[in-house]
């Protein structure tokens, strides 16, 4: 079961990425951000007051309310950081968060296998890849390799912290919840602060319309981040940290797919050998 939830995760996560950077190119990233959290609520609540989740409230919430305050910061981070570029160095760079969980499992004991060992190499070795990693061109800015740094960091404390907001499904549900109350708590109070400093907040052009157009788009990035992290935690749950984490940082390479088939990007000879070098990682991981 940690092997399907995290693969599961992987592609959530892929897809919530690609739709999230479509949509960045016309709408400002705070905005993406807080608006597709904000449209999670309602689901989320109906869900919570539907299973009686509410009651399940423990003091492990509040490693959901800090997932919730890392999360847009990481996110944000990523998407300056892609601003900035190049993509070749930043989008690899960016999964290195993995190291995060996979640092938490080793000191909680987990000790996985030769085999498992063996995938986590080439599966993080396939991921960088499939990033297609800029070994030429422009030199990357200090400040993108740093911004990127602070977003792996944080999309892996934000692993690390859902895995641990709750203990049963329904419980988990609530942990959802309260984590996107705090993405959208501090997401809106960040855009506040940068309306008072006159920064734009809607698309250009008539940016209310184009907004409201967006918002089914807004609406499947948001859900598919949420379940992305309900996967990622019952991945955890149900097996080794250290496999759910490699398996599920796979998303780069869903990606990287789904800008070739959608927006026909051209795969480097590079992505598509870390293409093949994730799925090997991958078997490795689920035969070991």
């Amino acid at each position: 079961m940690t092997v399907l939830f995290a693969l599961a995760t992987s592609l959530l996560w892929g897809f919530a990425d690609f739709g999230g950077g479509l949509l960045t190119r016309r709408t400002p990233a705070l905005t993406v951000v807080v608006t597709s959290q904000l449209l999670t609520l309602p689901v989320l609540g109906g869900i919570v007051l539907a299973t009686g989740a509410w009651r399940e409230a423990d003091a492990r919430l509040w490693f959901a309310v800090a997932a919730g305050f890392v999360g847009p910061v990481a996110m944000l981070s990523f998407y300056r950081a892609l601003a900035l570029g190049p993509m070749g160095v930043v989008s690899p760079l960016g999964s290195l968060g993995v190291v995060v969980p996979l640092g938490v499992g080793l000191v909680l004991g987990e000790r996985p296998g030769l085999v498992q060992v063996a995938g986590i190499a080439v599966a993080v070795a396939g991921v960088v890849l499939a990033g297609g990693p800029q070994l030429r061109g422009a030199p990357v800015q200090r400040q993108a390799v740093l911004l990127t740094l602070v977003a792996a960091v944080g999309f892996g404390a934000v692993m690390t912290l859902i895995s641990q907001a709750s203990g049963t499904v329904t419980g988990l549900f609530l942990a959802l919840f309260v984590q996107r109350v705090s993405n959208v708590a501090g997401g809106g109070t960040a855009l506040l602060l940068r309306s008072r400093r006159g920064a734009p907040l809607l698309p250009a052009g008539d940016g209310a319309r184009v907004l409201v157009r967006a918002l089914p788009a807004l609406a499947f990035v948001g859900l598919a981040d949420v379940a992305a992290n309900g996967t990622y935690a019952l991945a955890a749950q149900h097996g080794p940290v250290t496999v759910a984490a490699v398996l599920a940082s796979l998303y780069p390479v869903v990606t990287a797919l789904a800008a070739r088939g959608v927006l026909r990007e051209r795969l480097a000879r590079v992505q598509a050998a870390g293409a093949g070098l994730a799925l090997l990682g991958t078997v490795l991981l689920a035969t070991g």
